[in-house]
This record gives C-alpha cells, structure tokens and sequence, in this order.
C-alpha cells in the first residue's frame, strides 16, 4: 500500500498564469488594437505531495494540458511560480535543468506519435539512459532489460521497434523511457486516452503497481472523471483556465459542489448510477480562451447561475474542510 507524505510537498505552484501573445493582423496593426492572448493557465495555485496521484480533469483545451507542460518547464511562465522539490524551475541554470529533467518525467497520451517508430527500443532506451550516466555502460543491456520486465515486456522487445508493437505495448514502452532515469515525478498526460478500453485498465494497474514500488508522485491529466476516481488521491477540477474544484477524491466523489464537476460526474454512466448524481445538462458551447465571460467563466453554461456571477469572480473557498470550490452557491 502506497505512503502518502502529509508534510512533503514535492510540487507547489503559485498563481501560475500561461497566455499565449496572438500574432496581429494587418488591419489590427494599422488600427493599433489592444493584443489579445490566449489565456490558457489563468492564476491557479495547487501543491501537490509526495506519493500521491493528484488527477487534473477538465474538457479539452482547459488548459490542463498546459499546465503539465510548464511544470515539466517545456512551456514559459507568464507569472507566478512553479516550485519542484523546493527549486523556483524558473531560474534554474542549464546544469540544474538536466537534473530536474533528471527526476522529472512525462509519458505523453499519443504512444503513436511520442516513440520514434523506426527506432530500436533497446536504443531508445540507452540514449536515455547514457544522456542522464544512470548506470555504467557495461551495465546498460541489464538496466534496460530489467526496465521492460517492470513494465510488462519481455526480452524479445529489446531488439523490436515501435511500429511493430501494438497501442498498449508501445505505452508499456514510453513509460520504461520515462522510469529509465529513476524519476521522482512523472506527469502522465492523457495516457491512456488512445487506447482500447480493455487495455486502458491494464495500464492503469501497472502505473498504481510501479508508483507503489518505486515511490513515485504523479500528476495525472485525463478528461474522464471516472479514469481519474480510479487512480487519484486528490482532485482538481480545470474549466477555460481556472481551477473550479480541489478535494480528496473520496469527498469529492460523495459531494461533488461545482455545477461543472457535478456535470461532467453525471455525464459518466458509472458515476452517476454509483453516486446517484442526478444529470446536468449544459447549455451553449465553451467560451473562446481569448475573451472568456467576465464574473465566474462558467456562468454562460451553468443552469444555476444568477446576476452575482456574471459580474463578480468567485474565489477558491472551503466550505468544508480540505474541499475547495469556486462558486457563489457556497459562499
């Protein structure tokens, strides 16, 4: 059974903002327009602690997505902070940066597009692990194949390549790169979204069963409540930027507060017979990231909004213990 640390946080992020500048065009140069940006991450401060999977949810283009990029530093910080294993990852010099890179990994959704498809996977894995000097090179063929035997592939596979694997082999393959530099955090982007249902469940057992061995802290994005019920600790909520709803995920489950999470819960067969969630049907489409709502980002969509949320922003409160949510309904 895995150990979650209530004192170490290994993951803090501040305020964190990520906009991306939109390129002008001619007529807004020549009418001097104000720039306008895409404001994918907007002000969301979250830790997370050693040990636990902390399950990011939300639809697409939330910005969950980007938000494990800028923890992984593959995207800029606009502001705020993002601190790993006690380090401000904005201003960490080159050496500093291959050591996070070192104790920081990622296993991306797509195992099509993120493994090299002409490319051994012995080789694949020996680039890694002679990049990061994890072990000594007449020990390397050892390292690897012990590598592929904690993810579920055997020996043959160290001479295979990707193209010649199936969907849930070459995810079983993408997480022995990530676990070759023996890393502290992975941040585990929609991995199993690209995969048959069938595998999608032998996947998520081999993650929980390594992160129980190896003592890792995930970060776990996914769009689907009920993939995030199954392996997370602690649950955050995303909608149009913002973070709408934090809590354990047992609370979370049993009293879903926010009118989105209560949506995307009832939209979920399981969840709603399991919890008795009654359905939520939401009206319009998602707002444009470059001009969302003024007041609460939800308040076009939600069934319960009233005059206070289309002027005013609700902020993160408890209105129970270690249970967070951004709504005026509770405040």
């Amino acid at each position: 059974m895995k150990e979650i640390s209530r004192n170490e946080t290994v993951i803090e992020i501040g305020h964190l903002k990520k906009y991306y500048v939109l390129r002008k065009g001619f007529i807004d140069k020549i009418l001097v327009r104000e720039q306008k940006y895409v404001k994918a991450v907007d002000d969301i401060s979250l830790d997370i602690r050693r040990g636990e999977t902390f399950g990011l949810v939300g639809e697409s283009g939330c910005g969950k997505s980007t938000l494990g990029r800028c923890v992984l530093r593959l995207e800029s910080i606009t502001a705020g902070n993002i601190r790993v294993f006690g380090q401000n990852i904005r201003s960490l010099a080159d050496r500093q940066l291959k050591k996070l890179r070192k104790e920081v990994q990622v296993v991306f959704q797509n195992p099509y597009s993120t493994l090299p498809p002409h490319k051994i996977i012995g080789n694949m894995l020996k680039e890694v692990i002679n990049h990061h000097e994890i072990v000594k090179r007449d020990m390397i063929k050892e390292y690897c194949l012990d590598l592929l035997g904690q993810v579920g592939l055997s020996e043959v596979f160290y001479t295979k390549k990707p193209k010649a694997l199936s969907g849930g082999q070459r995810q079983r393959a993408a997480i022995a790169r990530a676990l070759a530099t023996e890393p502290k955090f992975i941040v585990l982007d929609e991995p199993v979204t690209a995969l048959d249902t069938s595998i999608q469940a032998q996947i998520l057992n081999l993650l929980m069963e390594l992160q129980n061995k190896r003592d890792l802290t995930y970060l776990f994005i996914a769009h689907d409540l009920s993939v995030i019920r199954h392996v997370s600790d602690t649950v955050g909520v995303m909608y149009l930027g913002k973070l709408v709803e934090l809590a354990p995920t047992k609370e979370l489950f049993q009293k879903c507060l926010h009118p989105y999470t209560k949506s995307l819960a009832s939209s979920s067969p399981l969840l709603s017979e399991v919890y008795r969630i009654d359905r939520i049907e939401l009206t319009g489409e998602v707002p444009s990231p470059i001009d969302p709502p003024a007041g609460c980002r939800f308040h076009t969509r939600c069934p319960f909004s009233f005059s206070r949320c289309s002027k005013e922003e609700p902020k993160l409160i408890g209105p129970d213990k270690g249970h967070l949510v951004s709504c005026f309904l509770y405040s």
